[in-house]
């Protein structure tokens, strides 16, 4: 094997070796940033989610508007604050923006918010059955 061809290896092996260093970066960095699966918004006329104690720091605004059938800006109104702009920021970068001496804020905001417009549960009838009547 010449120089060269030896040189064109090396430059190879020293490109394949950037390439997954680079890649390999990427993946741990991804990986960091997961907080574990996020179900999917329902579809239309599926039924909403019901459980507040779900809603995690993690959610945006508009995603927790589309998984509790919420209107689209009731959240915004409620926090005070413009869609314009926040449409892609977690619930934990809202309140470190617009709430950063006060943490968990803006959770438990959108979450007293989505409690007060959920349609009120119905409680199941009483299945109790009679005690029987003693005849004297």
């Amino acid at each position: 094997m010449n120089t060269r061809q030896r040189n064109f290896v090396v430059g190879l092996i020293v490109i394949g070796l950037m390439i997954i260093a680079f890649f390999g970066l990427r993946t741990v960095r991804a990986f960091r940033q997961f907080h574990g699966h996020r179900p999917p918004p329902p579809f239309a006329g599926e039924k909403a989610e019901t459980d507040v104690d779900l809603i995690r720091d993690w959610m945006t605004l508009p995603y927790v508007s589309i998984t509790y059938q919420l209107p689209r800006n009731l959240l915004y109104e409620t926090l005070q604050i413009p869609p314009n702009g926040n449409e892609r920021k977690s619930i934990r970068e809202l309140n470190d923006e617009y709430y950063p001496e006060a943490p968990g804020t803006v959770l438990e905001l959108v979450k007293a918010a989505v409690r007060a417009h959920q349609p009120p549960t119905a409680t199941p009838p009483d299945t109790a059955v009679p005690a029987p009547q003693v005849e004297p």
